[in-house]
């Protein structure tokens, strides 16, 4: 099970974009940035086009907690790692999603840096 109720689900893998923020461990949030998300079952998953070394996802390790915002609502929310299981069809639900924008675009999240970086989101 998710964790999502199916509204909240269907309303934040719809949102073209969410704004996603870490909680550092004095308790403060970082500063958001906006990255794609892409549902796939009953998951939110999102990727680091920067890889696990880019500075939103660096982060994200200390607690494994923060906030994101899509679609006018806000979620405090748990990052849960995800190896590489599903990283064919994450990509295929990436492409679904996003396929309306160009392949040097769309392929930035489906390269081998940012496969290696996808967190799973969960309600907290």
């Amino acid at each position: 099970m998710s964790g999502w109720k199916d509204d909240d689900l269907a309303r934040v893998g719809s949102a073209e974009e969410i704004r996603i923020a870490s909680l550092r461990t004095d308790g403060t949030q970082s500063k958001p940035v906006t990255v794609w998300v892409a549902r796939h079952d009953d998951a939110l998953y999102v990727r680091s086009v920067g890889g696990r070394d880019a500075a939103w996802f660096r982060g994200t390790r200390p607690t494994h907690r923060g906030r994101i915002w899509a679609a006018g609502i806000e979620f405090d929310v748990e990052f849960v790692d995800v190896d590489d299981h599903l990283g064919d069809e994450l990509d295929a639900s990436y492409r679904a999603k996003y396929g309306r924008y160009p392949a040097r675009i769309v392929n930035s999240v489906l390269s081998p840096a940012a496969r290696s970086a996808t967190i799973r989101l969960v309600p907290s």
